[in-house]
């Protein structure tokens, strides 16, 4: 007789369909609109295991900023940073603080959704505060690299502007 194992759809398995499910995470991509105000800001392609220091490291980039200074990920967007329900902070991974750490968090578990938001302070001196936003998901691409710049509107500021002789 002629059986019909090995021909079961997918979905009879639970196991295989975790994986699979797991596999679609790591091949799904975020869109990040990072912007410091209405017309000037760079949209960044992510995967999803990205973790927030990633993120990090692509939107200073993205801004043609020097990754030397410390920040952290807020959930508000406005008023005191510090005072946000959810704070994401390089200092988490140096000492005990009420946040949690960037290299340990992947950008999916702190941006759940289309349309999430937080504002990323880069520099608590000079504080480069970006509204960073969840704009849309992708499929990774196998050939491409990631993260990678999808659009760039407006002329990057200046990270150190020349100070003036007094």
């Amino acid at each position: 007789g002629w059986s019909r194992a090995g021909h079961e759809p997918l979905q009879n398995h639970p196991s295989n369909r975790q994986r699979l499910k797991s596999a679609m995470t790591e091949l799904a991509t975020l869109i990040f609109r990072a912007s410091l105000r209405a017309r000037l800001y760079r949209d960044i392609e992510v995967s999803g295991s990205s973790t927030l220091a990633d993120l990090a490291e692509a939107i200073v980039a993205a801004f043609g900023f020097d990754m030397d200074h410390a920040y952290g990920f807020y959930s508000k967007l406005t008023g005191k940073l510090f005072d946000s329900p959810q704070r994401f902070e390089l200092f988490a991974d140096i000492e005990r603080s009420g946040s949690r750490s960037v290299k340990g968090t992947r950008v999916i578990t702190a941006f759940q959704k289309v349309g999430s938001a937080m504002t990323f302070l880069y520099d608590y001196g000079d504080e480069w505060r970006f509204r960073v936003d969840v704009i849309g998901t992708g499929q990774a691409q196998p050939d491409a690299s990631y993260p990678r710049i999808v659009s760039k509107i407006g002329k990057s500021p200046l990270q150190y502007p020349d100070i003036e002789d007094e």
